[in-house]
C-alpha cells in the first residue's frame, strides 16, 4: 500500500529500513541502472550479516513496493526486485495456551490490576490495540455486545485512536456471561476510582486506563502479563498469543474456522486457515486417538 495508508508503527519501521538498509546498500545506483544482481547481492549480504529471513523479506518487500511506484510513474522499465526471490522463511508455529493453561491464567489474574483486560484478550481474541482503544460507548452491557471500532496507537510520544487494521477488523462481538461480569465489576471500580480522584482525564471514554485516566501503554501491559506468568511459573508468551489461544479454544470446542475468522476479524478466510491449520490437525489426531482408545481395544 501507499505510505499514507500505513499505520504509524509500520511507517516508523519502513522509514528505519530505508535509512538503515536500502539507502546505504543501493543509494549509489541510479534508479534506472538498478539490476536484479544488485538486489540479490544486497539481500545475500544482509543474511550474511545475521539478519533474520523475516527482516530480509521485509527489506525486499519494501523495495518491491517502492519500485512498483517508480514503474507506475514511468521512472523504471521493470521492477527488478520482483525478479529476485526473498529468502525462505521458517513459519513461526503459533504456540497458543492449552485450555488448561488458559483457565490457569484466568485464575491467576483474578483480583489483579488488568484482570478484565486479560480476560477480554483470551476470551474474545481481540488485538492489543483494539482492547486499549475500546471505549465505553462501544460496549453494550444490556445486550452483552461489544463493537471493535478503534485501535490505540502511540505516535511520537502521543496517543491517537485510529480505524482498525482492515474493514473486516470492524466487528461486533457477543460477550460471554463470565466476561460480562468481569467488565461490569471493572466499570464499578473505575467509576469509584474516578470519584475518589475528583474526576480524571479519561477524555476518550476508554474502558482501560491507568490510575490517572490516561491510555495504557501496550509494552507495559505485555510486561505485566509476562511478569504475572513468570510469578506463577507459566511459560513466557507474547500478548498476541492470547489471541491465538482464543482461536485454539474455539477450534477445540468444534467452532468452524469461518466463525473464528469473524470473531478475530481476519481480512479473509485464508489467513485464519493458514494460521490455525496445524492446530486443527492436532485436534483431529486427538480425536483419532480417543476413538482408538474407545473402540480399538488399546
Amino acid at each position: 500500500g501507499k505510505a499514507s495508508d500505513w499505520a504509524p508503527g509500520t511507517h516508523r519501521r519502513n522509514a528505519g529500513i530505508v535509512r538503515t538498509h536500502l539507502d546505504p546498500a543501493l543509494g549509489r545506483h541510479r534508479l534506472d541502472k538498478l539490476s536484479p544482481m544488485h538486489v540479490k547481492a544486497m539481500l545475500d549480504a544482509k543474511l550474511a550479516d545475521g539478519l533474520s529471513p523475516k527482516t530480509v523479506q521485509l527489506i525486499r518487500g519494501l523495495l518491491v513496493s517502492a519500485l512498483r511506484q517508480a514503474e507506475e510513474w514511468g521512472l523504471v522499465g521493470r521492477n527488478v526486485a520482483r525478479l529476485v526471490p526473498g529468502p525462505r522463511m521458517r513459519r513461526r508455529e503459533v504456540e497458543p495456551l492449552s485450555g488448561q493453561e488458559s483457565a490457569k491464567l484466568l485464575e491467576h489474574v483474578q483480583g489483579q490490576e488488568h484482570e478484565t483486560l486479560f480476560t477480554l484478550a483470551i476470551s474474545l481474541g481481540m488485538r492489543q490495540g483494539e482492547i486499549l482503544g475500546l471505549r465505553w460507548k462501544d460496549v453494550d452491557l444490556d445486550e452483552a455486545t461489544l463493537g471493535v471500532r478503534r485501535t490505540l496507537h502511540k505516535v511520537d510520544g502521543r496517543y491517537e485512536l485510529r480505524d482498525p487494521k482492515t474493514e473486516k477488523s470492524r466487528r461486533s462481538l457477543l460477550i460471554p456471561p463470565f466476561v460480562l461480569a468481569s467488565i461490569k465489576h471493572h466499570r464499578v471500580e473505575q467509576l469509584e476510582r474516578r470519584m475518589r480522584a475528583g474526576g480524571d482525564e479519561n477524555e476518550w471514554d476508554l474502558v482501560f486506563t491507568d490510575h490517572a485516566g490516561q491510555p495504557l501503554h501496550g509494552p507495559t501491559v505485555t510486561r505485566r502479563l509476562q511478569a504475572l506468568m513468570k510469578r506463577h511459573e507459566m511459560r513466557r508468551i507474547r500478548f498476541h498469543d492470547l489471541r491465538h489461544s482464543c482461536a485454539s479454544l474455539l477450534l477445540a470446542q468444534g467452532v468452524p474456522l469461518t466463525s473464528i475468522q469473524e470473531v478475530l476479524g481476519h481480512a479473509n478466510f485464508y489467513i485464519t486457515r493458514d494460521t490455525y491449520s496445524h492446530i486443527g490437525v492436532e485436534l483431529k489426531r486427538e480425536a483419532a486417538d480417543a476413538m482408538q482408545k474407545a473402540l480399538g481395544g488399546s
